[in-house]
């Protein structure tokens, strides 16, 4: 284990590169070879990373709170969403960390291994006693996530040279091998928790991530040059103690992490933090590049400005619309018998595996048309049809029986407008964050897209704890209204967003200046 650890984690990879950047950047079709490699690693880490998140809001109320500390169910419900936004904040947030070490010290390969390795570590130290060390097992797969997530999506960006306009495309299709993971992680974990058993649930989570790794290792070499160690670190004398102190620094975090997470008024003062914090690297690091740099640079920080709106809404679907699908939900979906909470978790995935690719292609073929919306306005309809989708989640009260069971049916075809909405955002602001960023800051760059993410899931848990809050011992119906209404004001935010996205869209593309949209 030991040789082998030392061949993955050392540059061996520089001397068996074979296709140049420039081989690789000259493909023709309409996707370059390599990102079938990224789009695998991809799907099993998304397996792995959605299995977990599905299971986190569910396990915390029904396992954590009401079994073991004999909570009363809607303050278990409500302390369960703050969690969820802690939780999901702290492994958004810690990408853009990822994303800086990646950029600075490691490369992205190296940054990619060491996160999934401590993903897998995490996955089975739930799988061995999820009861006992949930938030101990939690800690290893927030900063794994923080390694892994911002610079596989990197490597992507720079299969592609600028400018060109099959980048979104290719987005859309590495989109659809996050979901597909998703898919099959966000229901087949939640399946094997609720009806068999939480310790092989959170341990399929790491089975799947070893295969993402060995596909990583297997895959590399048509990577090229892509992703390796910086230059100026892998030649100085004392570049491998850099390296290492990253690796043991981030263990050393664990305690501190595993404070925060498991009391939500701590993870309050971490986000008022690392906000700011993280605003004035940026703007330093922006006064060494020029002003067109600049510019391209402050139109990144609009579009994650508006990322933070979208997630918060968003990201409903892993904490209150999971609690809503546990309680309020028929049990039917098309006349088939199955568990909402399984449909919750796994049918964006289902959409979005559908949709990317015909969206993707869409995108191209307007831009050959001359057609094809600008970002700005991409992110303003995505924003259109995420106030589209709350509002039939908002409407799905009137399908309601007298014990304020509703439609699942309806429930699914909301999902199905969040997904659209999604695709005209988070793909298009991956494409993005490489193409407005200079290369030394993508990796910054990226992470700073995660981190607005740790904000809208932290805005999230805040949102749907509010509409769970519910007296104890309140009806279904009761529970009904308090979350649809919130659903309804969610819609409204949604649409107002929408309306400004469309009238700055003028001034953000004159700050995008030359960059391809």
């Amino acid at each position: 284990m030991q040789k082998e650890t030392d061949i993955l984690m050392h540059e061996t990879d520089r001397a068996d590169i074979v296709p140049s950047i420039k081989d690789i950047q000259s493909f023709e079709g309409k996707y370059p070879k390599q990102i079938w490699s990224l789009f695998f690693v991809e799907m099993w880490e998304r397996f792995c990373f959605y299995g977990n998140r599905g299971m986190l809001t569910v396990f915390i109320s029904e396992i954590l709170l009401q079994k073991i500390q004999h909570i009363g169910k809607s303050e278990a419900e409500a302390h369960a969403n703050l969690q969820y936004g802690a939780i999901q904040a702290f492994v958004y947030a810690f990408t853009f960390i990822g994303g800086l070490f990646a950029d600075k010290i490691l490369g992205f390969r190296k940054s990619l291994f060491w996160g999934g390795m401590l993903m897998i570590v995490g996955s089975f130290i739930l799988g061995f006693d999820p009861e006992k060390f949930f938030y101990f097992g939690i800690c290893f797969i927030i900063i794994g996530t923080g390694f892994f997530k911002p610079n596989i999506s990197t490597m992507v960006g720079q299969l592609y040279r600028s400018g060109d306009e099959r980048r979104d495309a290719g987005f859309g299709l590495f989109y659809s091998g996050i979901n597909i993971g998703a898919l099959f992680g966000g229901g087949l974990c939640v399946w094997v928790g609720k009806y068999h058993s939480w310790h092989w649930a959170f341990a399929l989570s790491g089975i799947f991530m070893i295969v993402g790794l060995v596909t990583f290792l297997l895959t590399k070499k048509q990577l090229g040059p892509i992703g390796l160690q910086p230059e100026a670190v892998a030649k100085k004398k004392n570049g491998k103690l850099y390296e290492w102190m990253v690796y043991g620094g981030s263990l050393l975090t664990i305690p501190a992490i595993l404070a925060m997470v498991s009391n939500t008024q701590y993870t309050d003062y971490f986000m008022y933090i690392i906000g700011p914090a993280t605003l004035i690297y940026v703007f330093y690091e922006m006064s060494k590049y020029s002003a067109a740099e600049r510019k391209n640079l402050a139109a990144a920080l609009v579009f994650i400005i508006f990322s933070i709106l979208f997630w918060a809404f968003f990201e409903q679907s892993g904490g209150s619309l999971s609690l809503f699908a546990a309680d309020n939900l028929h049990h039917k979906l098309l006349g088939i018998n199955i568990d909402p909470n399984v449909v919750n978790n796994a049918v964006n995935s289902l959409f979005v595996i559908s949709l990317s690719p015909i969206v993707g292609l869409l995108w191209l073929r307007m831009a050959k048309k001359k057609s094809e919306p600008n970002a700005v306005v991409k992110f303003g309809i995505g924003f259109l049809f995420l106030a589209a989708a709350f509002y039939i989640f908002y409407y799905n009260r009137f399908f309601a029986d007298a014990n304020g069971v509703t439609s699942l049916n309806v429930f699914a075809m909301a999902t199905l407008v969040m997904t659209i909405a999604e695709l005209c955002l988070s793909p298009i602001g991956l494409s993005l964050m490489t193409k407005l960023s200079p290369k030394p800051m993508q990796g910054v760059m990226m992470g700073m897209w995660f981190l607005a993410s740790a904000y809208g899931q932290y805005a999230a848990g805040i949102l749907g704890a509010g509409m769970a809050a519910t007296k104890e011992g309140g009806t279904l119906t009761e529970k009904l209204i308090s979350y649809t209404t919130g659903y309804k004001q969610l819609a409204i935010y949604a649409l107002i967003a929408a309306v400004l996205l469309l009238a700055i869209s003028p001034i953000v593309r004159k700050l995008m200046s030359e960059v391809k949209e």
